[in-house]
């Protein structure tokens, strides 16, 4: 139980980097509405370039989300679903474990599990999907 809640503890850190990233740039970008919002800003308008640096992190626009990596190397990738909702996978999970200062590596079982457990914060929004709840 004690790997489910490094897991846990995981995800939830996953959860408030991604809050402190949303008011990073809403700060920086005042017309962003939502985080998604970035997509267009970089694809439409042209308004931001697909990479570069807003306040403690720097971004890089790819595909269908972007990937944020903090002042201390700390990565919180995400991506967007048609709704704007940002949207996370056991892999993005993983990934932001292993670049934190102090790596936690855990496997997808535990972090399953974890995202389990934080039911209603969590929600699956299509099979090994999850967005925080609104």
């Amino acid at each position: 139980m004690e790997r489910v809640g490094s897991a846990r503890d995981l995800v939830l850190g996953y959860v408030h980097a991604l809050n402190a990233v949303d008011e990073a740039m809403r700060a920086a970008i005042p017309s962003l509405e939502r985080l998604a919002d970035v997509l267009g800003l970089v694809r439409s308008r042209r308004i931001i370039s697909r990479s570069g640096h807003v306040g403690a992190y720097s971004y890089t626009v790819h595909g269908a989300g972007c990937r944020f990596v903090s002042d201390n190397g700390t990565e919180i990738d995400v991506d967007f679903a048609t709704d704007g909702s940002e949207v996370f996978d056991l892999w993005r999970l993983r990934w932001y474990g292993l670049s934190l200062p102090e790596p936690l590596d855990v496997t997808d079982q535990d972090l399953r599990a974890a995202v389990q457990l934080l039911q209603p914060l969590l929600t699956e929004v299509q099979p090994g999907w999850f967005s925080v709840a609104s």
